[in-house]
C-alpha cells in the first residue's frame, strides 16, 4: 500500500473510531435491537489500556454487536476498532473450549480433572526432586486485563516460592517501575499526565493515536490531545517517525532512535544553566538537587545535538517552552523505555516534571488513587527500593521488582546445572514471539523442559509446547475489574461488570482455573478452590490490621467478588461491592489530586533525585556522546524501531479477521532516500539482518520515517507449525524480535532493547 493510501486509511480509521455515534454503530444498534431476543449488557473493554466502557448487544448466548457506552463515567461513549470487534474475538472458532493434555507426544482434548491431576502429579514431584528454583513462571501482559489475572498470580508465586519470575514488564515498562522505585521508594508510584487540565504536553516515544495510551489509562486519548490544542495548549512530540500523533503536534522534533535520555539530560541542563528550575512546593521534599545539577553539566545542547539529531537551538527552545508553560507534563513510553538507556530516560522524565514544579500538580503529572489502592497514610520514611537482591543463575542478571529479564529465560532452561528451570508455568504469555531470539526459546521449550503448563485461550507459538493447556472462557463470560490499570488512570473512577453471558457448559471460569492451579502445584489438589480466596482474604485482613469478623460481612457471588469487596472497603474511598453494582456505568471519584508526600516510601522520606544506581549508570550515558553516526565516510547503520497498530495489541488480535488489513500489516517502513540507495522498490521483499538473525518483509517506502531509520511492527510471526490460529497463520508476517540475540539489555531494569538497534537491509533475491 502506498504512503498516501495509508494516510487516507488512517484518517478514516481515526475519524470512525473517534465518533462513537457513527453510522456503523447506529446501524448495528438498530439491527440488533430489531431482534426480539436481543438484550444489552455493559462490559469494560479488556483489549487495551484505555479500558473503555462498552454496550454489548447479545442475542441468546452470542455477542452480536459492541458500541461505546455513552453513560460510562470514564470513556463516555468512545470506542476504537478493537472494542467494536469484541464479538468477533469473543466467538473466535479457534479459541480452545476444553483442556489439552500431552499424551504420547501429542496434545489431545481432556477433562478438567485429567488436566489438574496431571499438574498435581508432575509439578510438586519436580520441585521435590530438584528444588524450588527448578520451577519458573512467565506472566504476559493480558494478565492485567483480566480480573483473575490480577488476583491469582501473586498467590501462585507465593505457593511456588521461586525466584524465577519472568514477565512482559522486561519487554515494556520495567524502566518506569525502577525509576519510580528509586525516586519515590515505590515502583508502582507512577505519575501520569493530567491530560484534561495541562497547558503543555511533551511526549516522547509514544504514539497514543495508535496505542490508546500506555501506563496512562485514558479513554479517547486522541480526543484529549485535540482538546488540548483547542483550549490553546501546546503538544510537542519527540519521535523518529512522523506518526499520527506527531502529525497532530504543534512541534515534531525528529530524534535519532535510542537517544531520548541524552535529549532529556540536555533539557535538564538548560533548566539549570538558565536558572529556569522552579520546583515550587516540591522543594521541601527533594533530596539531591545540587548533585543532580552537577551531574547534568556535561549534557549541554551543543554537545548532545550531534548525537540525538536535534539541533541545540531547538533543544533550548523546547526546554524554555516547558519551563514557561503555566502547567506542563512530560510523558514517555515504549520508544523511551525499550532502549539501551531506558531507565535513565524514565528517570529524567520525572526529573523534568520535578524541576519545572509540575510533578504532583494539577495540570502537570499526578499520581492516581484507585478505589482498591492503599488508603492514604501519614508521610514517613520507608524501606526504599532495592535492586539486585538476587541474580539469574546463568548470566547473573540482577532482579528488578522481583523479576528477572525474560530475555534470559531460554538460557535458564537450556544451561545444565543445579536450579535449572525444569517446570514452567506460562500465564497468558507468548514469549516465543514477544521475547528476543524466539528461535532459541522455541527450542528450549521443545527440548529443555520436563513439564510445562499454559493458561491460554489459544494454541499459539508458545502454548503449543505445553504438556497441559488450560483455556479460560471468552471475555463476555468473565467478570471484569481493572485492578492495575485504574492505578494509571487520568481521572479517578471505579467500574465493575459481571459476566454478560452465563458460563458455557464445559468451560471453567478463569478464577477457578487459577485457584485450582495454585492448589495443584502446592500439594493441595482436591481442596475446594474457594479455600484459595478464603486464605487470601484472611491474609489481607491481617496485613491491614482489620478485624477478622469483616470476612463474614463481605458480599459477592464468587471468591473474586468477595476479595474485590474487601479491597474496596479497605481502600481510600470506603466503597463496597454493593455500591459498585448499583452503578453499572461506574462511579466518578473526581480529578487527580496532589498526593505528596503521603506516597513517598524512600528511606529518607523525600524524593531522592539522584539515587546511587542512577549515578552509577550515568557514565554509560556520557559514553554514548562519543558514538559517531558513521565511520570512515561510510553511512551509519540503519536503526530499527517498532510501531503500534490501532487494530492490534502486541500478538493478541491477529486472529480476528475484522481487525486485519488497513494499516495493520507487517511491512518494513523505509525512507525513499534509503530505499533508493539500497535498491529497494515499494512492495518488494527486503531482507533485514541483525545480531540475532534475519527476516524478510515487504518494503513500504514512506516519508513517515526519517533517513537512517526503518520500522517493523512487534507481535507478528505466526508461522510456526502446531499453532492453531487460522487467520493469523494465513498472513503470518515476521517476528522482529528474531533479529535480537537477547544480550542487549538496559542494565538497571533488565529490559530487552527492542528499539533503536542497528540492522542491515538489502533486497531479498
Amino acid at each position: 500500500m502506498s504512503h498516501d493510501a495509508h494516510d487516507s486509511h488512517d484518517a478514516l480509521e481515526s475519524r470512525n473510531s473517534h465518533d462513537s455515534h457513527n453510522t456503523h454503530d447506529a446501524l448495528e444498534s438498530r439491527n440488533s435491537h430489531d431482534s426480539r431476543n436481543s438484550r444489552a449488557a455493559p462490559r469494560i473493554c479488556p483489549l487495551c489500556e484505555a479500558t473503555c466502557g462498552l454496550t454489548l448487544t447479545i442475542e441468546g448466548a452470542r455477542v452480536t454487536g459492541a458500541r461505546g457506552d455513552r453513560d460510562d463515567v470514564f470513556s463516555q461513549g468512545f470506542i476504537c476498532p478493537k472494542g467494536a470487534s469484541f464479538g468477533g474475538l469473543d466467538a473466535d472458532p479457534d479459541r480452545l473450549r476444553t483442556p489439552l493434555v500431552r499424551r504420547d507426544g501429542v496434545l489431545r482434548e481432556a477433562t478438567w480433572s485429567e488436566a489438574f491431576d496431571m499438574i498435581a502429579a508432575r509439578v510438586p514431584a519436580l520441585i521435590e526432586a530438584h528444588g524450588r528454583q527448578s520451577a519458573g513462571v512467565v506472566l504476559g501482559n493480558p494478565n492485567v486485563h483480566t480480573m483473575a489475572g490480577a488476583l491469582y498470580p501473586p498467590l501462585l508465586l507465593a505457593t511456588l516460592r521461586t525466584r524465577n519470575l519472568f514477565t512482559a514488564s522486561t519487554l515494556d515498562q520495567m524502566p518506569k517501575h525502577v525509576s519510580s522505585g528509586l525516586l519515590f521508594g515505590d515502583p508502582h508510584a507512577i505519575a501520569v499526565p493530567d491530560l484534561d487540565r495541562t497547558d503543555h504536553l511533551l511526549l516522547l516515544g509514544a504514539n497514543p493515536l495508535e496505542s490508546n495510551g500506555s501506563l496512562c489509562t485514558a479513554p479517547d486519548f486522541p480526543g484529549k490531545l485535540k482538546a488540548l490544542r483547542r483550549r490553546g495548549g501546546t503538544l510537542t512530540v519527540i519521535d523518529p517517525r512522523r506518526t499520527r500523533t506527531a502529525r497532530l503536534a504543534d512541534r515534531h522534533a525528529v530524534i535519532r532512535p535510542g537517544t531520548d535520555a541524552l535529549l532529556l539530560a540536555a533539557l535538564a541542563q538548560v533548566l539549570f544553566e538558565e536558572k529556569l528550575t522552579a520546583p515550587g512546593a516540591l522543594a521541601e521534599h527533594l533530596e539531591g538537587l545540587d548533585e543532580l545539577a552537577r551531574a547534568m553539566g556535561d549534557f549541554t545542547p551543543e554537545v548532545v545535538a550531534g548525537t540525538c539529531g536535534i539541533d541545540a537551538a531547538a533543544i533550548r527552545t523546547i526546554a524554555r517552552e516547558l519551563a514557561a508553560a503555566p502547567t506542563a507534563a512530560v510523558y514517555g513510553r515504549i520508544g523511551s523505555c525499550t532502549v539501551e538507556h531506558g531507565t535513565l530516560a524514565s528517570w529524567l522524565i520525572d526529573v523534568l516534571n520535578i524541576l519545572t514544579g509540575n510533578l504532583d500538580r494539577p495540570g502537570g503529572a499526578l499520581f492516581p488513587l484507585s478505589a482498591t489502592g492503599r488508603a492514604p497514610r501519614p508521610a514517613a520514611p520507608g524501606k526504599g527500593f532495592a535492586l539486585g537482591r538476587w541474580t539469574s543463575r546463568v548470566s547473573a542478571h540482577p532482579e528488578a521488582k522481583g523479576e528477572l529479564p525474560i530475555a534470559a529465560l531460554a538460557e535458564e532452561i537450556q544451561t545444565p546445572g543445579d536450579d535449572r528451570i525444569r517446570a514452567l508455568i506460562v500465564l497468558a504469555a507468548n514469549p516465543v514471539l514477544s521475547a528476543p531470539d524466539g528461535d532459541r526459546l522455541d527450542r528450549a521449550l521443545a527440548d529443555g523442559l520436563d513439564f510445562m503448563v499454559s493458561v491460554d485461550p489459544y494454541l499459539n507459538e508458545t502454548s503449543r509446547h505445553a504438556d497441559v493447556v488450560l483455556p479460560p472462557p471468552p471475555p463476555s463470560q468473565s467478570a471484569h475489574f481493572d485492578f492495575a490499570l485504574n492505578s494509571f488512570a487520568v481521572h479517578n473512577q471505579v467500574r465493575y461488570t459481571r459476566p454478560a453471558i452465563p458460563l458455557e457448559d464445559g468451560l471453567m471460569d478463569e478464577s477457578e482455573i487459577l485457584a485450582r492451579l495454585v492448589l495443584a502445584v502446592g500439594g493441595m489438589h482436591g481442596t475446594p478452590p474457594r479455600a484459595v480466596d478464603d486464605l487470601a482474604i484472611a491474609a489481607a485482613l491481617t496485613k491491614a490490621g482489620a478485624p477478622k469478623e469483616l470476612a463474614a460481612e463481605l458480599s459477592g457471588l464468587t471468591g473474586p467478588e468477595r476479595r474485590l469487596d474487601l479491597m474496596l472497603r479497605l481502600g481510600p474511598y470506603g466503597l463496597t461491592l454493593d455500591t459498585l453494582l448499583a452503578q453499572p456505568h461506574g462511579i466518578d471519584l473526581g480529578p487527580l489530586r496532589s498526593r505528596l508526600p503521603e506516597l513517598l516510601r524512600t528511606r529518607s522520606g523525600r524524593v531522592e533525585l539522584f539515587p546511587p544506581p542512577i549515578a552509577a549508570d550515568l557514565p554509560r550515558l556520557r559514553g554514548a556522546l562519543d558514538e559517531r553516526r558513521g565511520q570512515d565516510g561510510q553511512p551509519a547503520p540503519l536503526l530499527l524501531v517498532g510501531r503500534r497498530h490501532l487494530r492490534s495489541n502486541n500478538s493478541w488480535m491477529h486472529n480476528v479477521a475484522a481487525l486485519r488489513g488497513g494499516t495493520n500489516v507487517c511491512t518494513l517502513q523505509i525512507h525513499p532516500d534509503d530505499a533508493a540507495r539500497l535498491g529497494l522498490e515499494d512492495g518488494a521483499m527486503a531482507r533485514i539482518k541483525a545480531d540475532g538473525g534475519e527476516v524478510e518483509a515487504p518494503a513500504e517506502i514512506t516519508e513517515t520515517v526519517g533517513t537512517g531509520v526503518v520500522s517493523l511492527p512487534h507481535g507478528w510471526g505466526h508461522s510456526r507449525p502446531g499453532a492453531r490460529m487460522s487467520v493469523a497463520s494465513a498472513d503470518p508476517g515476521v517476528n522482529v524480535n528474531q533479529l535480537l540475540d537477547g544480550t542487549l539489555l538496559d542494565p538497571l531494569s533488565g529490559t530487552a532493547v527492542l528499539n533503536a538497534f542497528p540492522v542491515s537491509v538489502a533486497p531479498a533475491h
